[in-house]
């Protein structure tokens, strides 16, 4: 650490001013008197840095909470948290750890899947309190704070009707899903959720010890704009706020089908993928598969019940499914289907995979024999239609998004166990959820392809072409003009190119 104790830092702070945190749309929060750690001795690139904001240390009440996930499978602990309130927190935060040579690594909703947004015995920058909202209905602008949830996002565009592609579930952090790609309901109207990001506020290492904060959009630093749809997770610097192109949307049709069991299960998903991929590009569609029942998501901007019944027939005639409908305005209804964390299970794992060609029987038969085997309720086989405006649009400039002709996307997914303050890996659960779905994932190998890198696996076999196929080589060179020392690290990120 260049001559600084850690225990040092855990003992020796002074008092940082911090204000109020304006969130327009939201609440105001006031900061708590936020906690200052000085740096070591003088560094000659720029002057020593101070780590200012919230910061919460392991001798501190609330550094248990402060440090869990929503995926508790995985427990870490940090050396110290800063939960930044502006922007300048982040740059200090991030100089302060580059001339102390500490690990960093950076979170927002809590959600990274293989618990990668945290580190032991290094230094967490957490942006989940940069909560800001602005809109400019005008010129269809919001530019957010990338604190804010998906649920957040949601709710507060569609107080002015407007929206964004976000992903279903809303305690997710806006700022990693839109920055990995993000779908949701919207996606085949809207595309995807990077397709409206137009421009962000990153902050990145400067020299060899500091950091800045520097602009992106079409014009100024394109190149990295282009990464940021879809890599820009953790790899080349800290988003602070994003800029979005919105869309006018007052209200929506919710559709929900539920089948008791999985007797029909082939038929229903012969039709699903016959028909979800290819209706009205409009209509947003999910099907979830349990052990013990089976169902149907559907979302139809500007839509009637009727119409989405009408375009989701071939699939509701089958059997005699539970359909119920609500028409509402989008952030009602987005906030009406989540379940609050503590009601979820404490530990999940899931496979990613996206499928180019229809599954065959065989496939299906595979989904079914695993299912039927699932070792909890909260086991599920997830998909999601692409096709529409996924297909068709790309913003000006493109992104790094790969896998816009998918014909959906696939999930197998298992949770268990309770939540509480001890690691995931001591469920007597565990090893038998974690073979469940590796043998599940195995078996579907032949019919799917591609990962998405949001949803990470350890265990992915060339994940970089997984994730990111033949965009590898220029997000490497991105990598090493905005990141060279390779600060940004973790089991899967990005490495720069070697001139």
């Amino acid at each position: 650490m260049n001559g600084f104790s850690r225990r040092g830092l855990l003992k020796v702070t002074a008092a940082a001013g911090a204000g109020a945190v304006v969130v327009p749309g939201i609440a105001a929060v006031e900061a708590p008197g936020a906690m200052a750690a000085s740096a070591g001795p003088e560094h000659g690139n720029c002057p020593p840095a101070r780590l200012t904001g919230r910061i919460v240390r392991p001798e501190d009440s609330g550094y248990t909470d402060a440090r869990l996930g929503w995926d508790q499978l995985f427990s870490h602990y940090p050396l110290v948290i800063v939960f930044a309130q502006n922007t300048q927190d982040v740059v200090n935060a991030l100089t302060w750890a580059r001339q102390n040579d500490v690990a960093v690594r950076v979170r927002s909703g809590r959600h990274a899947l293989e618990g990668w947004s945290n580190v032991d015995n290094g230094l967490v920058i957490d942006i989940s309190e940069l909560k800001s909202v602005h809109i400019d209905a005008r010129s269809r602008i919001a530019t957010v704070g990338a604190g804010l949830n998906q649920e957040e996002a949601v709710t507060t565009l569609a107080k002015q009707n407007f929206a964004v592609t976000t992903g279903t579930e809303g305690s997710v952090g806006l700022s990693g899903a839109t920055l990995g790609g993000g779908f949701g309901f919207l996606t085949r109207w809207l595309g995807m959720a990077c397709d409206s990001l137009v421009g962000a506020e990153i902050v990145v290492p400067s020299g060899t010890e500091c950091a800045k904060a520097i602009k992106v959009d079409e014009h100024t630093n394109s190149d990295l704009l282009w990464a940021l749809r879809g890599a820009g997770n953790g790899n080349y610097g800290i988003v602070t706020s994003l800029t979005y192109k919105v869309a006018p949307l007052k209200s929506v049709t919710y559709l929900q089908a539920t089948w008791p069991d999985i007797s029909r299960l082939r038929e229903i998903f012969e039709a699903y993928q016959r028909t979800a991929p290819t209706t009205d590009a409009r209509l947003g569609t999910q099907l979830e598969i349990h052990r013990n029942q089976i169902f149907l998501f559907g979302v139809l901007p500007e839509g009637t019940p009727e119409e989405t019944k009408r375009l989701l027939a071939p699939i509701l005639s089958i059997d005699s499914p539970d359909v119920t409908t609500q028409v509402g305005n989008w952030g009602d209804v987005y906030a009406g289907f989540q379940i609050p964390v503590e009601q979820e299970p404490a530990n999940w794992k899931f496979h990613s995979q996206f499928t180019r060609k229809p599954f065959p029987g065989d496939a299906i038969d595979i989904v079914d024999s695993f299912i039927r085997t699932a070792p909890t309720d909260d086991s599920n086989f997830f998909v999601q239609a692409f096709g529409g405006n996924v297909r068709k649009s790309s913003p000006r400039g493109g992104t790094a998004f790969p896998h816009r002709d998918a014909l959906f996307y696939s999930e197998p997914g298992v949770g268990w166990g309770k939540r509480s303050d001890q690691p995931g890996v001591c469920d007597p659960l565990t090893s038998q959820c974690q073979a469940w779905i590796a043998e599940f994932s195995q078996a579907l190998r032949t019919y799917v392809d591609g990962a998405y890198v949001n949803v990470p696996n350890i265990a992915q076999q060339d994940w970089e072409t997984a994730y990111w196929r033949d965009n590898v080589d220029r997000l490497r060179k991105i990598k090493a003009k905005y990141d060279p020392d390779n600060v940004f690290q973790y089991e899967q990120s990005v490495q720069p190119a070697v001139c």
